[in-house]
């Protein structure tokens, strides 16, 4: 089995705003990190991601300032090491304060997982639907945060299912 993981946040200025314009610089060079990083499988992006925001009938509600990834990664492990690893780790720190609250938005999380089997691409119309089962009914296997693994330490200390977005 592999990870599906899902990030969303709703940015707090639009995306032309100078604070989120270099975060949105940088979203190449995060994604070339995650690229070659061990454990990744795949993620959502492209125009087919802009459209996901935009699609007012959409599971997302149209939100133009709504961020979002979407990807699979080879186990939580690898997840782990990828997101505090000391590249990636400036951006996610960097991007904290673009964000509206979680409590906000999304039953308060921004950080979603679940199992998916090897070689299944995970959707949006699943992602939305895990994160408000998360949401209704709390980590299961159907949807979890960090917490969900006992081995994931650093994002305990952390607190990541909080943060992370």
């Amino acid at each position: 089995m592999h990870l599906a993981v899902f990030n969303i946040g709703i940015l707090q200025n639009d995306w032309e705003d100078p604070h989120v314009l270099d975060f949105l610089r940088n979203l190449e060079r995060v994604y070339g990190i995650a690229e070659g990083s061990p454990g990744y499988v795949w993620h959502f992006l492209g125009g087919e991601m802009e459209i996901s925001h935009l699609d007012a009938e959409g599971v997302l509600g149209g939100n133009p300032r709504t961020a979002l990834t979407l990807s699979v990664r080879g186990s939580p492990q690898s997840l782990e090491s990828f997101a505090f690893n000391a590249q990636h780790k400036r951006f996610y720190d960097r991007k904290l304060g673009l964000y509206v609250g979680a409590e906000q938005v999304w039953g308060g999380h921004r950080l979603m997982m679940w199992r998916v089997s090897k070689g299944q691409i995970p959707t949006i119309n699943e992602a939305v639907s895990r994160l408000r089962h998360l949401t209704e009914h709390g980590d299961s296997n159907v949807a979890f945060g960090w917490a969900h693994f006992k081995d994931a330490q650093h994002c305990k200390r952390k607190n990541c299912d909080v943060v992370a977005g």
